[in-house]
C-alpha cells in the first residue's frame, strides 16, 4: 500500500517544477509586465476621476415631490372614486342586512333565515370580488402612472446632465455629497414642464 502511494505521488508534478531556466524568466517577465500595467492604471486613474463630473439624484424624492406625480395621484383618485363609492354603498347595505338579520332572526322561519344568510353570504363574496378587482386595477394603473413619471424624470435628468456637462449621474446611493445632488433641479425641471 505504501508502494502504491509512492508511485502515485511520484507521478504528480509540482506546478513550479516545470518553471526552470528560460520558462521561469518569461513567467517573471509576464508577472512584472502585469504589475507595471496595474501600477500605471493606479497612477493615471486619479487624474481621470478628477476630470469626471459626477451628479446624484434621489429618484424617490423626485417621484414624491414633483407636480406630475401629484397630478397622477389625483387622476387615479378621480378614476377610482366611483368604484370606491360603490363598494362603500355595498358595505353599508351588507351592514344593514346583517343588523336586520340579527334583530329579526328570532321571529324568522328557517327558510327565511337561510334565504337572508345566503343573501348576506353572496353580498360578502361580491364585495370581496369587487375589492380584489379594484385593487388589481389600481395597482396596474399606479404602475402605469409611475412608469410615465419615471420616464419624464429620466428625460429631465438627461437634459440637465447634457446642459451642465455631467459625465455620470447616480441614483439612490448610500451617500453623496450635497454638492453633487441635483434632485431639486430635477424636481424644478419637471414642475416647469407643461
Amino acid at each position: 500500500m505504501v508502494m502504491r502511494f509512492k508511485q502515485f505521488s511520484s507521478n504528480l508534478e509540482h506546478p513550479f517544477r516545470k518553471i526552470k531556466g528560460k520558462n521561469m524568466r518569461s513567467s517573471f517577465m509576464s508577472i512584472s509586465l502585469k504589475l507595471f500595467v496595474i501600477l500605471q492604471i493606479l497612477i493615471i486613474s486619479p487624474n481621470l476621476f478628477a476630470q469626471t463630473k459626477l451628479g446624484y439624484v434621489k429618484v424617490d424624492e423626485v417621484i414624491r415631490k414633483a407636480n406630475i406625480a401629484k397630478q397622477a395621484e389625483d387622476r387615479l383618485k378621480k378614476e377610482f372614486a366611483p368604484r370606491d363609492n360603490e363598494l362603500k354603498k355595498m358595505g353599508a347595505k351588507l351592514k344593514n342586512l346583517a343588523a336586520k338579520f340579527d334583530k329579526e332572526q328570532s321571529v324568522m322561519t328557517n327558510s327565511d333565515k337561510q334565504k337572508v344568510q345566503r343573501e348576506i353570504s353572496n353580498l360578502e363574496k361580491e364585495i370581496q370580488r369587487k375589492q380584489r378587482q379594484a385593487r388589481e386595477d389600481l395597482t396596474q394603473r399606479k404602475n402605469e402612472e409611475l412608469a410615465a413619471v419615471v420616464e419624464k424624470a429620466r428625460a429631465a435628468i438627461k437634459k440637465i446632465a447634457v446642459a451642465e456637462k455631467f459625465d455620470l449621474i447616480l441614483e439612490n446611493s448610500v451617500y453623496a455629497s450635497p454638492n453633487i445632488d441635483i434632485t431639486q433641479k430635477v424636481i424644478k425641471a419637471l414642475n416647469d414642464q407643461k
